[in-house]
């Protein structure tokens, strides 16, 4: 097996040898571990999961340091994002905690038996329950809020499974670093097997096709992602997969939005698509402006200011390498104008007329570039908007005291996105209890499902109904006397 080499990727030179590939056969041991790490950690219940996750926080703070100077050498991205992505980390670990501790997750629904019903009814009872081990894959942009112990792996625990997470390449040093706070929390609340770690694309594989994982979280590419998810389908046993893909998100602005403040707008978008070298799956690919003056307005500025946006460093060398390939095809785009175009992963900037809107301009080019997209009409701008593929954002700007185009634009766009944003800019994602991050393919596999805030728990139970059974014999949540007060829907109407 080939050695996983920590790269720092500034300098491009391997500075640490990390560990060896994982084979298939260890691979199957990590699922077969997790496997056995599954009724303790069900066992632990809510209180216990919500503390494990607490204690996991807590433990990556402890190492808050060495996991960021990790990181920033393996990523790039800087000491200043990375400490508040190791805070943004632990805060949806406890968070996560709390909404298991809420209980409203389990979805429990009573039906009492009633023998005047026509046909009789039975009593019936309904709760969620853990799947089993999980499947978690690292993404290249998030090495901690989207890895070892980011919101895939938190949300599968929160729900009682345990999983196998496959370290991204990219940052396989920050990855063992993690995992190591983790398993000191997981030893101490008595599962230690409940999260493992393999390397290597073979192993990855093997995971997603192994017999004792039920589910995939993944955050990555269109290419890499259908793959898995072809694997995942596929088995004897098929098994959701739960991917994050490729989204262009984009951004609309109205006429009189651009009549009313082009400059700001043209400012806030140059910030979004630019921030962190346009390495977010939230970045604004796509902005549909109007024709005229204060259209032009917007482009100019927007030019102007990618322009004198400074380049940097990317995740890796072969996202750079991606990056300035996917730049040269979209310039080359029958109808594209080139606005601003610098050297290496300097921001690119381009124009094109909707007419000459096409599919390669549709598609996610990771890094910071973006395509305006000139509209000469309402119309014209609500058919292009129909048949954009599915985005995980589709940002609105609007004009004061507008109502029928807005609602026209809203109606048309929520048919292909997962989250709409007004007057703002898609770039960051909170995690909260009405989040939806997830979108139509290609934005995501499963767009019923979110990969964070509260809602994230779900994608990891399972439903089990039970029928005329003995009180004793039911789970807790279940039990006539609701041991545990969770939320319960009985009879129709929701209790506590």
């Amino acid at each position: 097996m080939r050695t996983v080499q920590s790269i720092d990727v500034r300098t491009g030179r391997a500075v640490q040898d990390v560990a060896e590939e994982s084979s298939v056969e260890q691979a199957a041991a990590a699922c077969a571990a997790a496997a056995g790490a599954a009724p303790a950690l069900e066992a632990l219940g809510a209180a216990g999961r919500a503390a494990l996750l607490r204690d996991i926080a807590a433990e990556i703070e402890a190492d808050g340091e060495e996991i960021v100077a990790l990181a920033d050498r393996e990523t790039a991205l800087g000491e200043v994002r990375l400490r508040g992505e190791v805070a943004r980390t632990c805060g949806q670990l406890r968070f996560l905690g709390e909404v298991v501790l809420d209980g409203d997750h389990l979805g429990v629904v009573i039906d009492h038996a009633d023998p005047a019903a026509a046909p009789p009814r039975p009593d019936l009872r309904r709760m969620r329950v853990p799947r089993g081990p999980a499947a978690v894959f690292g993404a290249s942009n998030f090495p901690l809020a989207f890895s070892v112990a980011g919101g895939d792996t938190a949300s599968a625990l929160a729900a009682g499974c345990p999983v196998v997470v496959k370290a991204h390449p990219a940052h396989p040093a920050t990855s063992v670093a993690v995992h190591a706070a983790v398993r000191r929390a997981a030893a101490r609340a008595g599962v230690p097997d409940a999260v493992g770690l393999v390397h290597g694309q073979e192993a990855g594989a093997a995971l997603v096709t192994d017999p004792r994982i039920t589910a995939v979280g993944f955050t990555g590419s269109v290419r890499g992602g259908r793959a898995l998810f072809d694997l995942a389908v596929s088995r004897p046993d098929p098994i959701p997969f739960f991917g994050e893909l490729g989204s262009v998100n984009p951004l609309v602005v109205t006429p009189q939005a651009a009549a009313e403040r082009a400059e700001a707008i043209a400012a806030g978008f140059v910030g979004s698509f630019t921030l962190g070298l346009g390495q977010f799956c939230t970045k604004p690919g796509l902005a549909f402006v109007p024709s005229g003056p204060d259209g032009d307005l917007l482009v100019d500025t927007a030019a102007r200011l990618a322009r004198e946006a400074a380049g940097g460093t990317m995740l890796t060398a072969g996202i750079q390498a991606a990056y300035t390939s996917g730049v040269q095809r979209l310039a080359t785009q029958p109808g594209v104008e080139v606005l601003a175009r610098g050297e290496g992963t300097a921001p690119a900037l381009l124009s094109v007329p909707a007419a000459s809107l096409s599919e390669t301009l549709l598609e996610e080019c990771f890094g910071p570039v973006a395509v305006l997209v000139r509209y000469d009409s309402a119309d014209e701008l609500l058919q292009r908007l129909s048949v954009l593929p599915g985005s995980l954002t589709t940002t609105l700007h609007l004009g004061d005291g507008e109502r029928d185009l807005p609602a026209r634009i809203l109606s048309t766009v929520a048919r292909t996105t997962g989250r709409v944003v007004c007057d703002g800019y898609p770039t960051g994602v909170a995690v909260t209890w009405a989040m939806h991050h997830s979108g139509p393919y290609p934005a995501a596999t499963d767009s019923a499902h979110t990969s964070v805030g509260a809602a994230a728990v779900d994608r990891f139970l399972r439903a089990v109904a039970f029928q005329d059974t003995p009180d004793p014999l039911l789970p807790p949540e279940l039990q006539e006397a609701n041991p545990l007060n969770v939320p319960r829907r009985v009879d129709g109407a929701m209790r506590s």
